[in-house]
């Protein structure tokens, strides 16, 4: 169908296309977590107070366009501290590292800030706390992800066993199954990880459990919000990195409770309307590293071809926040 408007002047008519109707689903929470929010502001707040470059070991959070608006800040990303100058601040991802790193950067004479999230270091605890009572650990998780590498790393080689699949956790064989501990990474599937932790539980019956599910809050909520409103989607839309593993949850998670499809994309420009083709409606959220505003772009993308009705489905409010570091007190 077409609309034709009189132009106000002359005998020029213009025809324009009218704008198909597009349901829009907005999943809620979505987007930044507090550990990510607090990981920026740790790297803004050192680039303020030491000046531009602030070096940052390993991407701060899984996300280029995070990434790229704290290098146009003055931050400088690297992988190992052989890279940062001496005299120049360095600071550790939200991730975790291995306790070597923060030896390593002393050695070296670095000034160094801890970005781990929080709960990162709650598991970390919780692993060091086992140790102490002589029990073996397993790590639930996906191998070489760096909350993984940095949770492996608080304790000597061989103190914990890395699980990451059912098939494995049917296999393992514990030095005494009567001294065993398990943690988690905190970003995995909430319904993959109770289903590992099922036949851990079955085989190891003393096995002892986190006081607290290690699954941190922000990954649970933003995957029961994925899951709301997954069964009426024709697609499901995760803004995400493929390197972030809250993120990838997501779009498994959406296409295991409905969505008839579910994709992730990093940038807006990346959808393309042509595949919105037979789609009334459509799901979007953002992992945890994903800000807002490329939800607020991609929305903004969509209405240069669709006529949006959005709907927001809140599941859950969050009020989490995370102390910065006292080392950066103004």
């Amino acid at each position: 169908m077409t609309i034709r408007l009189m132009a106000s002047k002359g005998p020029d008519i213009s025809e324009i296309p009218e704008k198909r109707t597009l349901s829009v689903l907005l999943a809620a929470p979505r987007g930044f977590c507090a550990g990510v929010e607090r990981a920026i502001q740790i790297v803004e707040r050192a680039i303020a107070k030491y000046g531009a470059p602030v070096y940052v070991r390993h991407e701060i959070v899984h996300n280029r366009v995070v990434v790229e608006g704290l290098e146009a800040k003055g931050a400088i990303f690297v992988e190992e501290l052989d890279a940062v100058p001496t005299g120049r601040p360095v600071v550790f991802s939200a991730h975790g590292v291995p306790k070597s790193v923060p030896i390593d950067a002393a050695t070296r004479k670095l000034l160094h800030i801890d970005a781990t999230c929080p709960l990162v270091s709650k598991v970390h605890v919780e692993a060091e706390r086992h140790f102490t009572r002589g029990l073996e650990i397993i790590l639930i998780g996906h191998a070489g992800h760096p909350e993984v590498i940095g949770t492996m790393g608080q304790l000597p080689k061989g103190a914990i066993s890395l699980i990451e699949t059912i098939e494995e956790a049917e296999i393992f064989k514990p030095r005494d199954p009567a001294k065993l501990a398990y943690v988690t990474q905190t970003t995995l599937s909430i319904d993959d990880t109770a289903e590992i932790v099922a036949v851990l539980k079955r085989r190891f019956p003393s096995v002892v459990a986190p006081r607290k599910d290690d699954i941190c809050y922000a990954t649970s909520n933003r995957q029961d919000a994925v899951k709301a409103i997954a069964e009426r989607c024709d697609l499901l839309i995760v803004l995400g990195a493929p390197n972030s593993s809250n993120a990838c949850r997501l779009v498994e998670v959406a296409a295991r409770s409905g969505a008839k499809r579910a994709v992730m994309i990093q940038r807006p420009h990346e959808l393309d309307p042509k595949q919105l083709d037979g789609i009334s409606k459509l799901g979007i959220t953002a992992g945890a590293s994903a800000p807002e505003s490329l939800v607020q772009d991609v929305l903004a993308r969509l209405r240069k071809f669709f006529s949006l009705e959005i709907e927001e489905i809140g599941t859950i409010e969050e009020t989490v926040h995370f102390k910065l570091p006292r080392l950066l007190d103004a």
